[in-house]
């Protein structure tokens, strides 16, 4: 039996949009924005994604952080009229009531899941964004978190949660500082550095279960058939050295990577 070919994954969301990347670029992206400070660069992840949701008080980041981000400040008014998400989900409790009737009078959907106690607000409005898209175009969707790391631990926690929930879909999460996603130990994958705007440190971690085995290329240290557990061995400060990292591994594992500064 054919071996299936790899999963091949692209920062091109740090990039700035342009004819070349528009070009070469199959992806769908969707943005939910979670309540921490955004990230420098969201004005451009808002400008790749097709759908865009805030997780109830992420629309107070939104609405706070966004002037700041893309004016310093000035014409903050007409910022917030021209990022207006098309939804805010969860359970309400966060939001700012003026935050609210602001989105609202502007035609943003509210979808008050105040009943649902048992899922996150991420969880949340991931199951929204998959129940829109068409099922033809889930392959080449990629779920886009802002806010997703820093803050509280146990947030965070249940954000990488969540990435083992959905382990099918292609969901990165966000910081300034670096991201993170899951590589599903049924497929191998390939990694295109963006060197501009990602790395050189990075990571790969074992998640849910240890790993008996997983061998990369492309690492200033690559495993080689190398088991990776909590309590031995886990790939924390690496070095992405070239263009392309690769990865096979017999269980799901977390890759990250640095982002860079000048990146927004």
């Amino acid at each position: 039996m054919a071996e299936n070919p790899p999963i091949t994954h692209r920062s091109t969301f740090l990039l700035p949009i342009n004819d070349d990347v528009t070009a070469s670029e199959t992806t769908t992206y969707a943005l939910i924005i979670l309540n921490q400070r955004l990230p420098r660069f969201s004005p451009l992840l808002w400008e790749h994604a097709k759908v865009r949701l805030c997780a109830d008080g992420g629309a107070n980041r939104l609405f706070d952080d966004m002037p700041e981000l893309c004016c310093d400040g000035k014409d903050v008014s007409g910022v917030r009229e021209r990022y207006k998400p098309d939804v805010i989900k969860g359970d309400m409790d966060s939001i700012r009531p003026e935050v609210l009737d602001f989105y609202r009078n502007l035609g943003t959907k509210i979808i008050d899941n105040s009943d649902d106690q048992d899922t996150t607000d991420l969880h949340k409005c991931i199951a929204y964004i998959l129940d829109i898209v068409s099922d033809d175009r889930k392959s080449n969707l990629c779920i886009l978190v802002a806010g997703a790391l820093g803050g509280r631990f146990d947030h965070e926690m249940g954000n990488v949660n969540t990435l083992c929930r959905f382990s099918t879909t292609r969901i990165v999460l966000l910081s300034d500082d670096c991201l993170i996603q899951l590589l599903p130990g049924t497929r191998h994958h390939e990694i295109n550095i963006m060197s501009s705007v990602e790395g050189p440190h990075c990571g790969l971690i074992p998640i849910g279960t240890p790993c008996g085995s997983s061998t990369t290329t492309g690492l200033q240290w690559n495993l080689d058939n190398t088991e990776m557990r909590f309590g031995g061995l886990v790939s924390t400060s690496n070095i992405a050295k070239g263009e392309t990292v690769t990865v096979r591994s017999d269980s799901d594992l977390l890759w990250t990577i640095s982002l860079k500064k000048n990146n927004h």
